[in-house]
């Protein structure tokens, strides 16, 4: 994390060199002295075009200090209508910089993103990566222990949750659920009750964590059947409980007990321990290619955590569905998208209407 007076030293010489991209004519950008509440004010030159230019500075460009800093500039806007704002930071996140030109607020960091733009000048540059990485407790939200986290609130995401309770239910310690509370806090994805706290913007957070999943880092074993699919994962599911391992559905084979859309061509099922012993007695064949079940060992079993029975077949939770199905480009995606109509926003929108202290 870049400190304030590192910051302090080098915003002024990294606008410069911003708004020396600007092409044909000399370019002037100097520190005016002002009275204002804001960080500095600087005067530009330049183009046939002289404005005054409000900065104010902030160490951690999260959605939270992001709006922080754009309503700072805003109320001096009011006063100042022919200034122009920009919002300085080590690292502006993808929904910090939408808010900035939600706002009409400039933004440049020092990692080299930058947006400005009024008059006649318009100045863009995205996706270069953090030069300046924050050090905190938590330095992974979609880390398997804090997975766990995300798919309890995100199951209930309007029940407002104690520290206490969150992590006896989703089984991790407290203190790890105060770092994860932070950064959703930084990310504006938690309110606040006298009681607890809940989530803001459920779909949002989901859709950030479907950008950081990947279903490939579990396990992953390939096999064929002749026999038709829902038959086998019927015996599969059966040797599991024989054997009291843990097993679920997921993708197409889920989804099709709770929000059907496409006849699944193949069946991926949770397996958490001897996959092969269990393939093998359920007369699966391996096969490096043309498969048509996919058992997997998960990374974590929190993949398990609230699964359920439908029709008497074990499922894992929707949001896990929804999480893997999303992986499936085309149809995947597609009957994710018909899951999380028919079931998950309905849930969330029961929950909304009824909220209740955890």
């Amino acid at each position: 994390m870049l400190k304030s007076d590192k910051i302090e030293q080098n915003y002024l010489e990294t606008l410069k060199s911003c708004f020396s991209k600007i092409p044909d004519g000399e370019i002037k950008l100097e520190r005016v002295k002002k009275q204002t509440t804001v960080d500095a004010v600087l005067l530009f030159q330049g183009n046939n075009i002289e404005k005054e230019v409000i900065v104010e500075l902030t160490s951690l460009g999260t959605p939270k200090r992001i709006r922080n800093a754009i309503n700072q500039l805003l109320i001096i806007l009011r006063e100042n209508p022919q200034s122009y704002g920009i919002v300085v930071a080590p690292y502006i996140s993808t929904r910090s910089a939408e808010m900035c030109k939600e706002a009409n607020i400039g933004y440049v960091d020092l990692s080299g993103n930058f947006w400005i733009a009024f008059n006649s000048i318009f100045l863009s540059q995205e996706n270069m990566p953090n030069k300046y990485k924050v050090e905190t407790g938590l330095t992974n939200l979609y880390a398997p222990k804090t997975e766990r986290v995300l798919r309890v609130l995100l199951t209930y995401p309007y029940k407002i949750w104690k520290t206490k309770n969150l992590a006896e239910e989703a089984d991790i310690s407290m203190g790890m659920i105060t770092h994860i509370r932070r950064k959703l806090e930084e990310e504006e994805w938690v309110k606040h009750h006298e009681v607890g706290f809940s989530l803001s913007n459920p779909q949002e957070l989901l859709i950030n964590w479907v950008n950081h999943y990947d279903i490939q880092k579990h396990e992953q074993y390939d096999f064929y059947t002749l026999e038709p699919l829902t038959e086998a994962e019927t015996r599969v599911l059966e040797i599991c409980d024989k054997k009291n391992i843990i097993s679920a559905l997921t993708c197409f084979s889920a989804a099709n007990y709770l929000a059907p859309m496409v006849k699944s061509q193949k069946s991926t099922i949770f397996i958490n321990q001897d996959v092969l012993e269990v393939a093998r007695e359920a007369g699966l064949k391996s096969v490096s290619s043309g498969a048509n079940v996919n058992l997997i060992n998960p990374y974590d079993p929190g993949v398990f955590w609230n699964r359920a029975k439908v029709q008497g077949l074990n499922l894992v939770s929707p949001v896990q569905i929804y999480l893997d199905l999303m992986q499936i480009r085309g149809r995947g995606e597609e009957a994710a998208s018909f899951l999380f109509a028919e079931v998950i926003q309905k849930q969330w929108e029961h929950q909304k209407n009824n909220m209740i202290p955890g």
